[in-house]
């Protein structure tokens, strides 16, 4: 008998910040909840990747990512092509960026995610 739980990436880590760049260039902001969609974060100007998630230590202002966790970005690193579930929302992570940390994922299941909640 096989448990698929038991073959899901375990690698915790609460979500400590989430940010939404509205404009270009612009400041973003930060938010205490938000709504994942297909293509990424609600509110967020859309870019090449839908979600953009980043470990421990980055700054929103000079990552511009979207998910910030209280995880190790080596970590992260480690499930690129695994899905993951962030609040009520599965993602895939897909890559790793060129030139940013963390990794780049795409919407399975649009759902709701909220500071505090665990990646699994």
């Amino acid at each position: 008998m096989c448990d698929m739980d038991l073959l899901r990436p375990v690698i915790g880590g609460t979500v400590l910040i989430l940010a939404i760049y509205p404009e270009k260039d612009a400041p973003g902001r930060s938010l205490q909840k938000a709504r994942i969609e297909t293509e990424g974060l609600e509110g967020d100007r859309r870019k090449k990747r839908a979600v953009h998630l980043v470990g421990r230590g980055h700054q929103p202002e000079v990552t511009r990512a979207n998910v910030f966790l209280d995880v190790a970005d080596e970590e992260l690193q480690n499930v690129v092509g695994q899905e993951v579930r962030l609040g009520t929302a599965l993602l895939r992570v897909t890559e790793l960026p060129k030139n940013c940390p963390g990794v780049y994922a795409e919407v399975v299941r649009p759902g709701v995610v909220a500071a505090g909640d665990r990646l699994s």
